[in-house]
């Protein structure tokens, strides 16, 4: 098998190639060790073809999108990261929008509102993309992106170009057919169709202030982090933020890493965190956790990487 650098000088593909990037400019966290390469093609052709290139020489993969819910540890990422940033289209179709995986969430909203289309106010705010969020069937306030989506296209694991339309079987809170394991499984997002409605352009906005406004009173933007630390269950019966704070984890620190003030689910770098640090304080809310209420914590974040 060559190196990494090996195969990227022989192969020809649209778009920029960085080596040994540190995965700290990549993550909402600013977390992460260097990966050996990073490669961001423009086009969906190039994203196959590079996928596939890298299938015939074995060459590990990891796909990126904004980086979102992901926690790259401290030796970073062996083999190739293929960033989806690169795809990103995004147009208006009738009485919705289509978006490439590569569009962040906060652009497909602010592109929806610019065309007086409601529906997709739920997710002012929301980091990361639309693949990433069509990946995990981002929700919050209720809403999920399998409510509003039509289509979604993808590169199925053969390299074909498929598209489906959701079915709401396979979709629910943090469940979709594209994660590891469901019937789509090493198939990758190229993008999604939204339905939406004509709304008023005043009352829109009215509603992305007021998310906005209510993700920063609970520490969103405050500092780097990655949303919700912890999915919620609801055979715990409450929030799984409200289940850490009676365990006191408010403010807790571990090194560099804390847990915002405002939101005990939210676990926060206030500039000097390593991955080991966050990973510390994360074993330490699920091992008090267990051991006081007997709830098994599961991770939103995604943990990636050498230790």
């Amino acid at each position: 098998m060559p190196t990494v650098r090996e195969f990227l000088e022989k192969i020809k593909f649209e778009g920029p190639v960085y080596y040994d990037e540190p995965m700290s400019r990549r993550t909402t966290f600013r977390i992460g060790g260097p990966a050996d390469a990073l490669a961001e093609p423009r086009t969906r052709e190039s994203l196959s073809a590079l996928l596939a290139a890298a299938r015939t020489e074995g060459l590990p993969v990891f796909l990126l999108g904004g980086g979102a819910n992901l926690l790259v540890r401290d030796g970073g990422i062996r083999g190739l990261v293929v960033s989806t940033r690169g795809l990103s289209g995004i147009r208006r179709t009738g009485a919705g929008m289509e978006a490439e995986a590569g569009v962040p969430v906060t652009d497909l909203v602010e592109a929806a509102a610019q065309e007086g289309l409601s529906g997709l106010e739920f997710a002012a705010g929301l980091p990361g993309t639309v693949g990433g969020a069509v990946y995990m069937n981002a929700r919050c306030y209720e809403r999920e992106f399998a409510d509003l989506m039509t289509r979604v296209e993808y590169l199925a694991r053969d390299g074909g170009c498929e598209s489906l339309v959701p079915d709401k079987a396979e979709w629910a809170y943090k469940r979709t057919p594209f994660m590891p394991g469901a019937r789509l499984d090493g198939s990758v997002v190229l993008g999604a169709e939204f339905r939406l409605v004509p709304g008023d352009p005043l009352s829109i906005r009215s509603r992305m202030r007021e998310l906005e406004a209510d993700r920063a009173s609970k520490g969103h933007f405050e500092f780097p982090c990655a949303g919700s630390v912890f999915k919620n269950d609801r055979r715990f019966g409450r929030p799984t933020g409200r289940i850490l704070d009676e365990l006191g984890f408010r403010g807790r620190t571990q090194g560099g890493a804390a847990v915002s003030e405002k939101h005990a689910n939210i676990f926060v770098n206030p500039g000097s965190a390593t991955a080991a640090d966050m990973l510390a304080l994360i074993d330490a809310a699920r091992r008090e956790a267990r051991e006081r209420f007997g709830y098994e914590l599961e991770p939103e974040v995604v943990i990636v990487g050498e230790p």
